[in-house]
């Protein structure tokens, strides 16, 4: 399978605001990833556990407005439901500030559950809108894919650049100033997509309320269960109580995988990519069991999570059919963001204060994922792929 070609002429100014939009969203969640759960069991007093719970809601939340997704872009502007998602997260994310100056009382465990999970239903709505149907909308059709796995790489670095920004806002000012950092990015991925101009498009005459288009590709499932697996040892490591340095090095290790798709992967054997990606998470995790504070253990997690997840998003592309590419997007979000949430869930339900039983999990997590995939999934794929 040949490389996603570069078009220069893709990276105009509406495509540029859409992909700074998409990596401010995606910042804007994951900023709350290593400061809400502290938040929540030092001054909320919430037991690991809840904590786990409250951070898997957020995983459950993606799914509730999926099914609804087709059909508010039809019957709406597209631009606008995004925008108004947006706008729904960010205002749930400041009810996180008023929570915050309650000082003479807790908050109850299930306004927190709710919290996370009308978050992940508003983030879900807006990245499928903004991935499935904006980005796409930009670019000419022989342009779509390196569209898509562009945006995708944006969102990919968030992942670090997002947790590294709130701890360092948390560390200088305190848990408020991240809530408002987060609320803040939200607000300015809005403003960033209400700068790009979409021309009206005609509706299709008969559009079910829920349906499963932009929102699951039923043939998919199998790439799905091996994208969970990987995402969710990312998830376990997320829950870890990581310093800012290490997030830092995980840009610097998502950065040489960005370099290594264009120089030392472009003309190599198809399985070699995945393989070779979990591999280098199995030894990340093998350098953080034997020295924790070791800087090569986090360039090579984001090293091996930037190749094995730009080489998905390109399966799920191609094992699209026609008319499908939207749906093939949202999957990948799905798989991608669900095993982080509930890798950081059990993460904090299972594992707190035992980081060794966690990298040991998460060991065994990416040896089944490596098997899966190399002994069921890459045939299966080449079996059912469409492009």
């Amino acid at each position: 399978m040949k490389e996603t070609p570069v078009h220069i002429k893709l990276w105009h100014k509406d495509f540029w605001l859409l992909v700074m939009a998409c990596l401010l969203l995606t910042m804007s969640a994951c900023m709350l990833i290593p400061v809400v759960p502290s938040w929540l069991m030092q001054t909320e007093g919430f037991t690991p556990e809840e904590t786990g719970m409250a951070m898997g809601a957020f995983g459950v939340g993606l799914y509730l407005l999926g099914a609804q997704c087709s059909w508010l872009v039809q019957r709406c502007r597209r631009n606008a439901v995004c925008m108004l998602a947006i706008l729904a997260m960010a205002l749930d994310i400041l009810v996180l500030w008023y929570f915050d100056g309650l000082h003479a009382e807790f908050v109850d465990f299930w306004l927190i559950v709710l919290h996370r999970l009308l978050l992940g239903a508003a983030f879900g709505l807006a990245q499928m809108v903004l991935s499935s149907t904006l980005i796409i909308d930009t670019c000419e059709s022989y342009q779509r894919t390196e569209a898509n796995c562009s945006a995708a790489w944006f969102s990919r670095f968030a992942l670090a650049m997002g947790p590294l920004a709130g701890l360092l806002i948390y560390a200088t000012m305190g848990f408020d100033k991240v809530v408002l950092g987060s609320a803040g990015c939200a607000l300015l991925s809005v403003i960033f997509i209400k700068l790009v101009s979409f021309p009206f498009r005609a509706p299709e005459e008969v559009v079910c309320v829920a349906s499963l288009d932009r929102f699951i590709l039923p043939h998919g499932f199998v790439l799905f269960g091996n994208l969970l697996l990987v995402s969710m040892v990312a998830g376990l490591l997320l829950s870890l109580p990581l310093q800012p340095l290490f997030y830092a090095l995980l840009t610097a290790g998502l950065l040489l995988a960005l370099l290594s798709r264009r120089f030392v992967f472009r003309h190599a054997e198809l399985k070699s990519e995945v393989v070779s990606g979990l591999i280098l998470m199995v030894a990340a995790l093998l350098v953080l069991l034997t020295s924790s504070q070791s800087p090569v253990a986090p360039v090579l997690a984001g090293l091996s999570l930037g190749i094995v997840g730009s080489r998905f998003l390109l399966f799920f592309i191609k094992l699209s059919h026609h008319c499908q590419r939207g749906t093939s997007q949202s999957m990948f979000f799905l798989g991608w963001e669900t095993g982080l949430a509930f890798g950081i869930a059990i993460g904090y339900g299972l594992f707190f204060g035992q980081p060794g039983l966690l990298v040991k999990a998460g060991l065994v997590l990416t040896v089944i994922s490596l098997l899966l995939y190399h002994f069921f999934t890459h045939s299966w794929f080449l079996r059912n792929k469409n492009r």
